[in-house]
């Protein structure tokens, strides 16, 4: 994929953006718009973002890989800002000894897609056009490092009070995961993150790529669409090669915060073509199983994406509510979480399913 080396984001493209993360976010990472405002009042202050193609890293560039952890639902309550979001980072360097040369988001998907972007317009630091999921996931060894097996170690975690850790070292990418999230959650469910620095070669070979981009185009076609009045969800299709897989109405949604995590289920009464249908949707902050009368149709690591149906615009688990009109749709998942190690880090068993992985797509054909 050709990309310029460098660009100047705008504030449209930001704004596109922030459209873009919260439809890749499958439900999970938090809602963009804090952030989103964040980086308004900094852009107002002429701060900028540079974007930079992840080729052009040096071997020995040293990246920070940052986000904000915890249950979706306490972000709307405990506000976050660009100088919580760069403490850690601020943290993890005074811990190496060294600045890092740039920074990335873990996950492109929902807050965190743009949580990056503020730190990098807060800091000066040029922002990676790559993450490590191509979406979001809950959990710290759901990520293209944990799948190439890098080392999952030093984290540091900071919270909006003066509480601040460094993990020095964790035995594995799950119990890097069951640390920092036992911390998290003393914390009140609400912290930021730098997750182990990478080189900029590890980030070339095992990053997942131009997700950046790939955030502002789908935005940019949604924006477009309902400018011209065209059908903003057709757009995310056509963008993403997806498919629409239901449209109904939320009859119900039982969800709760636990052990750091936003957890339940939606139930969708069926609409038009999918009159007298029910559909299940199952999450641990993001989504991660749909279900159509009963039956799994589709499951992680696919992306399982719920927008509105008129606007488009990406609906979250911790905002999802009775009477919203809804399409569900599914995105194909980044290739690097189909191989055999991807599925045991991210597939329906990873989230407590009894059953294996199968592919819409593959279905469909």
């Amino acid at each position: 994929m050709s990309q310029v080396q460098e660009q100047v984001l705008q504030i449209d493209d930001i704004e596109a953006m922030a459209v873009g993360t919260w439809i890749l976010g499958t439900g999970g990472g938090g809602s963009p718009y804090l952030n989103l405002l964040n980086i308004r009042e900094l852009y107002a202050a002429g701060r900028r973002v540079i974007l930079k193609d992840p080729m052009t890293l040096p071997d020995d560039a040293l990246v920070a890989v940052l986000s904000s952890q915890g249950a979706p639902l306490i972000g709307q309550e405990r506000l976050a800002d660009s100088a919580m979001a760069m403490k850690p980072l601020r943290i993890m360097e005074e811990y190496l000894g060294r600045k890092f040369d740039a920074l990335m988001p873990v996950e492109i998907g929902g807050g965190n897609g743009l949580h990056a972007i503020m730190v990098a317009a807060a800091t000066g630091l040029p922002a990676i056009d790559a993450d490590a999921m191509g979406r979001a996931y809950p959990e710290a060894q759901m990520t293209s490092f944990a799948v190439a097996d890098l080392q999952c170690y030093p984290l540091a975690i900071s919270d909006i009070r003066d509480n601040e850790v460094i993990i020095h070292k964790a035995h594995s990418w799950k119990w890097m995961e069951r640390t920092s999230r036992r911390i998290c959650t003393e914390f009140g469910s609400q912290a930021s993150t730098c997750k182990a620095p990478r080189s900029g070669k590890e980030v070339r070979d095992h990053g997942i790529l131009y997700t950046g981009n790939k955030a502002i185009s789908l935005g940019k076609a949604v924006l477009k669409a309902r400018e011209k009045h065209t059908n903003p969800v057709d757009a995310i299709l056509d963008e993403c090669q997806g498919s629409r897989i239901f449209t109904g109405k939320v009859i119900d949604v039982e969800r709760r915060t636990t052990g750091g995590f936003l957890r339940g289920r939606t139930l969708l009464e069926g609409l038009g073509k999918n009159t007298k249908e029910r559909f299940d949707l199952d999450f641990q902050n993001e989504f991660s199983v749909g279900s159509r009368n009963g039956e799994a149709i589709v499951m992680t690591p696919d992306l399982i994406c719920v927008v509105d149906s008129i606007s488009g615009e990406g609906i979250g688990t911790e905002s999802i509510r009775y009477g919203q009109r809804v399409d569900v749709l599914v995105l194909p998942a980044p290739e690097v979480f189909l191989s055999p190690r991807g599925l045991e880090l991210v597939g329906p068993r990873a989230f407590g399913f009894d059953f294996d992985y199968h592919s819409y797509f593959k279905d469909q054909k």
